[in-house]
Protein backbone atom coordinates (compact mmCIF):
# COMPACT_ATOMS: atom_id res chain seq x y z
CA UNK A 1 0.00 0.00 0.00
CA UNK A 2 1.45 3.03 -0.48
CA UNK A 3 1.79 6.08 1.88
CA UNK A 4 1.65 9.53 1.28
CA UNK A 5 5.84 9.38 0.63
CA UNK A 6 5.25 6.38 -1.73
CA UNK A 7 2.36 7.52 -3.79
CA UNK A 8 2.65 11.36 -3.63
CA UNK A 9 6.51 12.29 -3.86
CA UNK A 10 6.96 8.73 -6.65
CA UNK A 11 4.48 10.52 -8.90
CA UNK A 12 5.46 14.53 -7.83
CA UNK A 13 8.56 13.99 -8.42
CA UNK A 14 8.04 12.52 -11.89
CA UNK A 15 5.69 15.15 -13.17
CA UNK A 16 6.93 18.59 -11.82
CA UNK A 17 4.31 20.84 -11.10
CA UNK A 18 3.04 23.47 -13.04
CA UNK A 19 4.86 26.95 -12.64
CA UNK A 20 2.79 29.70 -11.73
CA UNK A 21 3.29 33.20 -12.55
CA UNK A 22 3.84 34.69 -9.14
CA UNK A 23 7.60 35.72 -8.63
CA UNK A 24 9.89 34.57 -5.55
CA UNK A 25 8.08 37.38 -2.29
CA UNK A 26 10.12 39.82 -0.94
CA UNK A 27 10.32 37.77 2.16
CA UNK A 28 13.04 35.62 1.30
CA UNK A 29 15.46 38.54 2.34
CA UNK A 30 18.72 35.79 2.51
CA UNK A 31 22.46 36.45 1.87
CA UNK A 32 23.95 33.00 1.84
CA UNK A 33 22.64 29.56 1.52
CA UNK A 34 24.47 26.47 3.30
CA UNK A 35 24.71 23.73 0.92
CA UNK A 36 24.57 20.25 3.16
CA UNK A 37 27.88 18.28 4.23
CA UNK A 38 26.07 15.18 2.78
CA UNK A 39 23.21 14.14 0.27
CA UNK A 40 21.68 12.21 2.77
CA UNK A 41 19.47 14.64 4.58
CA UNK A 42 17.44 12.85 7.28
CA UNK A 43 15.07 10.65 5.95
CA UNK A 44 11.46 9.70 7.52
CA UNK A 45 9.80 6.31 7.29
CA UNK A 46 7.34 5.24 4.48
CA UNK A 47 4.84 6.59 6.81
CA UNK A 48 6.41 10.01 7.02
CA UNK A 49 5.51 11.28 3.41
CA UNK A 50 2.32 12.24 5.72
CA UNK A 51 4.25 14.92 6.99
CA UNK A 52 3.21 13.85 10.00
CA UNK A 53 3.26 10.95 12.81
CA UNK A 54 5.89 9.70 11.29
CA UNK A 55 8.93 8.60 13.25
CA UNK A 56 12.77 10.18 11.72
CA UNK A 57 14.91 7.17 10.92
CA UNK A 58 18.14 9.64 11.68
CA UNK A 59 18.73 13.09 12.39
CA UNK A 60 19.53 15.43 9.10
CA UNK A 61 23.48 16.18 8.87
CA UNK A 62 24.54 19.15 11.03
CA UNK A 63 24.53 22.30 9.88
CA UNK A 64 27.01 22.49 7.32
CA UNK A 65 29.57 25.11 6.54
CA UNK A 66 29.05 27.95 4.72
CA UNK A 67 29.08 28.60 1.09
CA UNK A 68 30.75 31.58 -0.38
CA UNK A 69 29.26 31.63 -3.94
CA UNK A 70 25.59 31.16 -3.38
CA UNK A 71 23.91 34.61 -2.61
CA UNK A 72 20.75 33.62 -3.11
CA UNK A 73 18.63 30.30 -3.27
CA UNK A 74 17.01 28.90 -6.55
CA UNK A 75 13.49 29.39 -7.22
CA UNK A 76 11.24 26.08 -7.66
CA UNK A 77 8.74 26.15 -10.88
CA UNK A 78 6.12 27.21 -8.11
CA UNK A 79 7.87 30.03 -7.00
CA UNK A 80 9.48 29.03 -3.73
CA UNK A 81 13.15 28.45 -3.24
CA UNK A 82 15.14 25.48 -3.06
CA UNK A 83 17.55 25.74 -0.08
CA UNK A 84 17.50 22.72 1.87
CA UNK A 85 19.45 24.22 5.27
CA UNK A 86 18.98 27.54 6.55
CA UNK A 87 20.14 30.59 5.26
CA UNK A 88 23.07 31.96 7.20
CA UNK A 89 21.37 35.54 7.28
CA UNK A 90 18.35 35.27 8.59
CA UNK A 91 15.94 38.36 8.85
CA UNK A 92 12.64 39.79 7.96
CA UNK A 93 10.69 43.52 7.62
CA UNK A 94 10.01 45.03 11.42
CA UNK A 95 6.11 44.10 12.65
CA UNK A 96 3.51 46.30 11.49
CA UNK A 97 3.10 49.13 14.23
CA UNK A 98 0.11 48.02 16.50
CA UNK A 99 0.29 44.36 15.67
CA UNK A 100 1.13 41.49 17.43
CA UNK A 101 2.95 38.78 15.58
CA UNK A 102 2.04 34.81 15.83
CA UNK A 103 4.03 32.40 13.93
CA UNK A 104 3.03 28.16 14.05
CA UNK A 105 6.00 25.74 12.74
CA UNK A 106 5.96 22.17 12.22
CA UNK A 107 9.59 21.69 13.53
CA UNK A 108 9.81 17.45 13.42
CA UNK A 109 11.45 17.06 16.76
CA UNK A 110 13.00 20.22 18.61
CA UNK A 111 15.72 18.04 19.63
CA UNK A 112 16.70 17.88 15.89
CA UNK A 113 15.98 21.33 14.97
CA UNK A 114 17.97 22.80 17.47
CA UNK A 115 20.72 20.83 16.11
CA UNK A 116 20.12 22.53 12.23
CA UNK A 117 19.32 26.43 13.31
CA UNK A 118 16.08 26.31 14.93
CA UNK A 119 16.93 29.44 17.00
CA UNK A 120 18.41 31.77 14.27
CA UNK A 121 14.81 31.80 13.12
CA UNK A 122 13.23 32.20 16.40
CA UNK A 123 15.58 35.13 17.11
CA UNK A 124 15.23 36.69 13.36
CA UNK A 125 10.97 36.78 13.75
CA UNK A 126 10.69 37.49 17.25
CA UNK A 127 7.16 36.40 17.65
CA UNK A 128 5.19 37.43 20.36
CA UNK A 129 3.26 33.86 20.49
CA UNK A 130 4.82 31.40 18.81
CA UNK A 131 3.22 27.65 18.02
CA UNK A 132 5.35 24.20 17.34
CA UNK A 133 4.58 21.27 16.27
CA UNK A 134 5.51 17.77 16.42
CA UNK A 135 7.97 18.43 19.53
CA UNK A 136 8.36 14.88 19.96
CA UNK A 137 9.58 16.30 23.46
CA UNK A 138 9.05 13.67 26.17
CA UNK A 139 9.33 16.04 28.93
CA UNK A 140 8.97 20.20 29.44
CA UNK A 141 12.28 21.40 27.92
CA UNK A 142 14.66 23.32 29.62
CA UNK A 143 16.06 25.78 27.49
CA UNK A 144 17.21 29.67 29.16
CA UNK A 145 16.60 30.97 25.90
CA UNK A 146 13.16 30.21 25.10
CA UNK A 147 11.90 30.43 28.48
CA UNK A 148 13.53 34.24 28.82
CA UNK A 149 12.15 35.19 25.33
CA UNK A 150 8.69 33.32 26.21
CA UNK A 151 8.04 32.94 29.84
CA UNK A 152 4.31 31.74 29.40
CA UNK A 153 5.13 28.44 28.10
CA UNK A 154 2.44 25.26 27.45
CA UNK A 155 3.96 21.71 26.12
CA UNK A 156 1.30 19.62 25.67
CA UNK A 157 3.20 15.82 25.59
CA UNK A 158 1.82 13.09 23.86
CA UNK A 159 1.75 9.69 26.17
CA UNK A 160 3.79 7.88 23.74
CA UNK A 161 7.56 8.20 23.73
CA UNK A 162 8.83 11.03 21.10
CA UNK A 163 5.95 11.26 19.25
CA UNK A 164 3.94 14.14 18.14
CA UNK A 165 3.38 17.38 20.82
CA UNK A 166 2.10 20.72 20.57
CA UNK A 167 3.83 24.29 22.22
CA UNK A 168 2.10 27.16 22.39
CA UNK A 169 4.40 30.14 23.79
CA UNK A 170 4.00 33.02 24.77
CA UNK A 171 5.79 36.62 25.81
CA UNK A 172 1.64 37.86 26.82
CA UNK A 173 0.31 36.05 29.64
CA UNK A 174 -3.14 33.97 28.91
CA UNK A 175 -6.31 33.96 31.41
CA UNK A 176 -6.33 30.38 30.87
CA UNK A 177 -4.69 27.62 29.28
CA UNK A 178 -6.16 24.16 28.01
CA UNK A 179 -4.51 20.88 26.15
CA UNK A 180 -7.80 18.87 25.74
CA UNK A 181 -10.10 17.89 23.23
CA UNK A 182 -14.07 18.19 24.69
CA UNK A 183 -16.12 15.03 24.64
CA UNK A 184 -13.44 13.10 22.42
CA UNK A 185 -13.58 9.57 23.41
CA UNK A 186 -10.39 8.35 23.86
CA UNK A 187 -8.68 11.56 25.44
CA UNK A 188 -5.42 9.63 25.76
CA UNK A 189 -4.98 10.18 21.85
CA UNK A 190 -5.68 13.46 21.75
CA UNK A 191 -2.45 14.43 24.51
CA UNK A 192 0.18 16.11 22.48
CA UNK A 193 -1.99 17.21 19.66
CA UNK A 194 -3.85 20.87 20.93
CA UNK A 195 -3.04 23.22 23.02
CA UNK A 196 -5.62 26.31 23.63
CA UNK A 197 -4.76 29.16 25.09
CA UNK A 198 -7.42 32.40 25.97
CA UNK A 199 -6.54 36.17 25.66
CA UNK A 200 -8.42 39.03 26.84
CA UNK A 201 -9.65 39.48 23.23
CA UNK A 202 -9.73 35.64 21.53
CA UNK A 203 -8.51 32.35 21.80
CA UNK A 204 -5.56 30.74 20.29
CA UNK A 205 -6.02 26.56 19.29
CA UNK A 206 -2.78 25.17 18.47
CA UNK A 207 -3.36 22.04 16.90
CA UNK A 208 -1.30 19.23 15.23
CA UNK A 209 -4.30 17.37 13.82
CA UNK A 210 -4.40 13.66 13.73
CA UNK A 211 -2.93 12.12 10.93
CA UNK A 212 -5.34 9.49 8.41
CA UNK A 213 -2.69 7.04 8.58
CA UNK A 214 -0.45 4.86 5.83
CA UNK A 215 -3.00 3.32 3.47
CA UNK A 216 -6.01 5.55 5.71
CA UNK A 217 -5.72 2.96 8.13
CA UNK A 218 -6.53 5.56 11.11
CA UNK A 219 -8.58 7.57 8.98
CA UNK A 220 -11.66 6.69 10.86
CA UNK A 221 -9.95 8.24 13.84
CA UNK A 222 -9.53 11.30 11.87
CA UNK A 223 -12.88 11.48 11.37
CA UNK A 224 -13.54 11.23 14.88
CA UNK A 225 -11.05 14.17 15.87
CA UNK A 226 -12.60 16.40 13.05
CA UNK A 227 -16.10 15.53 14.05
CA UNK A 228 -15.27 16.80 17.91
CA UNK A 229 -12.62 19.30 16.71
CA UNK A 230 -15.77 21.18 14.92
CA UNK A 231 -17.58 21.09 17.57
CA UNK A 232 -15.21 22.47 20.07
CA UNK A 233 -14.22 25.38 17.75
CA UNK A 234 -17.97 26.13 17.30
CA UNK A 235 -18.58 26.56 20.80
CA UNK A 236 -15.71 28.57 21.39
CA UNK A 237 -16.38 31.40 18.38
CA UNK A 238 -19.74 31.91 20.31
CA UNK A 239 -17.79 32.66 23.92
CA UNK A 240 -14.65 34.71 21.40
CA UNK A 241 -13.05 35.35 18.00
CA UNK A 242 -10.95 32.39 17.37
CA UNK A 243 -7.76 32.07 16.34
CA UNK A 244 -6.53 28.41 15.33
CA UNK A 245 -3.26 27.75 13.94
CA UNK A 246 -0.73 24.76 13.59
CA UNK A 247 -0.04 21.66 11.45
CA UNK A 248 -3.68 20.99 10.29
CA UNK A 249 -2.88 17.94 8.46
CA UNK A 250 -4.87 18.46 5.49
CA UNK A 251 -4.57 20.31 2.15
CA UNK A 252 -7.98 21.65 1.72
CA UNK A 253 -8.02 22.29 -2.06
CA UNK A 254 -6.45 21.29 -5.24
CA UNK A 255 -3.80 23.81 -5.62
CA UNK A 256 -2.69 23.08 -1.90
CA UNK A 257 -0.86 20.08 -3.04
CA UNK A 258 1.84 19.30 -6.49
CA UNK A 259 -0.20 16.74 -7.52
CA UNK A 260 -3.86 16.53 -6.23
CA UNK A 261 -5.49 14.42 -9.24
CA UNK A 262 -2.93 10.87 -8.19
CA UNK A 263 -3.47 11.61 -4.75
CA UNK A 264 -7.28 12.01 -4.01
CA UNK A 265 -8.76 9.61 -1.64
CA UNK A 266 -5.43 7.56 -1.67
CA UNK A 267 -3.27 9.79 0.60
CA UNK A 268 -3.93 11.40 4.11
CA UNK A 269 -4.58 14.62 4.56
CA UNK A 270 -6.47 14.93 1.04
CA UNK A 271 -9.42 12.57 1.04
CA UNK A 272 -13.19 13.53 0.65
CA UNK A 273 -13.35 13.12 4.80
CA UNK A 274 -10.74 14.92 5.66
CA UNK A 275 -11.37 18.14 2.91
CA UNK A 276 -15.07 17.89 3.84
CA UNK A 277 -14.36 18.63 7.39
CA UNK A 278 -12.12 21.58 7.14
CA UNK A 279 -14.70 22.70 4.19
CA UNK A 280 -17.43 22.75 7.18
CA UNK A 281 -15.86 24.87 9.73
CA UNK A 282 -15.04 27.77 7.15
CA UNK A 283 -18.60 27.57 5.71
CA UNK A 284 -21.07 25.53 8.04
CA UNK A 285 -23.77 23.54 6.75
CA UNK A 286 -27.17 25.05 7.12
CA UNK A 287 -28.09 22.32 9.70
CA UNK A 288 -25.38 24.14 11.96
CA UNK A 289 -27.59 26.74 13.31
CA UNK A 290 -26.18 29.33 14.84
CA UNK A 291 -22.32 28.33 13.87
CA UNK A 292 -20.02 31.29 12.47
CA UNK A 293 -17.76 31.12 9.79
CA UNK A 294 -14.16 31.08 9.65
CA UNK A 295 -11.48 32.13 6.73
CA UNK A 296 -8.14 30.53 5.63
CA UNK A 297 -5.99 33.86 5.49
CA UNK A 298 -3.08 32.75 3.50
CA UNK A 299 -5.19 31.47 0.61
CA UNK A 300 -7.75 34.12 1.04
CA UNK A 301 -4.77 36.68 0.44
CA UNK A 302 -3.20 34.56 -2.26
CA UNK A 303 -6.20 32.77 -4.22
CA UNK A 304 -3.72 31.35 -7.34
CA UNK A 305 -0.51 30.78 -5.53
CA UNK A 306 0.94 26.96 -5.34
CA UNK A 307 3.23 27.58 -2.44
CA UNK A 308 3.18 24.92 0.04
CA UNK A 309 4.65 24.28 3.82
CA UNK A 310 5.27 20.98 3.36
CA UNK A 311 8.51 19.30 1.01
CA UNK A 312 9.32 15.60 1.62
CA UNK A 313 12.92 14.88 2.44
CA UNK A 314 12.70 12.17 -0.42
CA UNK A 315 13.47 12.26 -4.69
CA UNK A 316 14.17 15.53 -4.11
CA UNK A 317 11.02 17.11 -3.97
CA UNK A 318 12.51 20.57 -2.77
CA UNK A 319 14.44 21.27 -5.43
CA UNK A 320 11.30 20.67 -7.73
CA UNK A 321 9.15 22.67 -5.66
CA UNK A 322 6.76 19.67 -4.99
CA UNK A 323 4.94 19.91 -1.44
CA UNK A 324 1.48 20.58 0.10
CA UNK A 325 0.62 23.18 2.26
CA UNK A 326 -0.47 21.74 5.68
CA UNK A 327 0.42 24.60 8.02
CA UNK A 328 -1.88 27.29 8.40
CA UNK A 329 -3.76 30.20 9.93
CA UNK A 330 -7.89 29.86 10.21
CA UNK A 331 -9.67 32.91 12.23
CA UNK A 332 -12.82 33.86 12.94
CA UNK A 333 -14.67 35.53 9.95
CA UNK A 334 -15.26 38.80 12.05
CA UNK A 335 -11.30 38.92 12.61
CA UNK A 336 -10.16 38.85 8.94
CA UNK A 337 -9.89 42.62 8.45
CA UNK A 338 -7.91 42.75 11.62
CA UNK A 339 -5.11 40.98 9.77
CA UNK A 340 -2.46 42.89 8.50
CA UNK A 341 -0.37 40.01 7.08
CA UNK A 342 0.04 36.43 6.42
CA UNK A 343 3.62 34.53 4.69
CA UNK A 344 4.81 31.10 4.44
CA UNK A 345 8.36 31.40 5.17
CA UNK A 346 9.59 29.67 2.66
CA UNK A 347 13.41 30.71 2.70
CA UNK A 348 13.06 28.51 6.86
CA UNK A 349 13.69 25.41 5.33
CA UNK A 350 16.23 22.18 6.76
CA UNK A 351 15.97 22.42 10.28
CA UNK A 352 12.44 20.82 9.51
CA UNK A 353 11.05 19.39 6.50
CA UNK A 354 8.09 21.91 7.23
CA UNK A 355 8.51 25.79 6.90
CA UNK A 356 6.98 28.23 9.35
CA UNK A 357 4.02 30.28 8.74
CA UNK A 358 3.18 33.87 9.92
CA UNK A 359 0.85 36.03 10.86
CA UNK A 360 0.08 40.07 12.42
CA UNK A 361 -2.83 40.99 13.44
CA UNK A 362 -3.70 44.21 15.32
CA UNK A 363 -2.40 44.01 19.00
CA UNK A 364 -6.45 44.61 20.93
CA UNK A 365 -7.39 40.92 19.56
CA UNK A 366 -5.08 39.15 21.64
CA UNK A 367 -4.57 41.78 24.47
CA UNK A 368 -8.44 43.63 24.33
CA UNK A 369 -8.96 46.83 23.98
Amino acid sequence: MLTRLGLRDFVLCARPASSPSCPLRASFLTCQIMPPKKKTASKRKAASESPSDNEAIKSASKRAKVSQDSPEPAVAANGQPTNKVLPVNISFPPRIAGTVRLSTWNICSLASASKKGFKFYVEAEDPDILVLTETKVNDVPVDPALTLRFPHCTWAISSKKTYSGTAVLSKHKPLSVDTKLPGHPDPNSVKGRIVTVEFPGCYIVATYVTNAGQGLKTLKEKNIWNEHFTTYIRDLDKKKPVIWMGDLNVAPTAIDLANAKSNWNKTPGYTKDETEAFQNILNPPESAAGAGKFVDVWRQNHPEDKHYTYFSYRFNCRTKGLGWRLDMFVVSERLVEKVKMCEIRSEIYGASDHVPVVMEIESDIVMGS
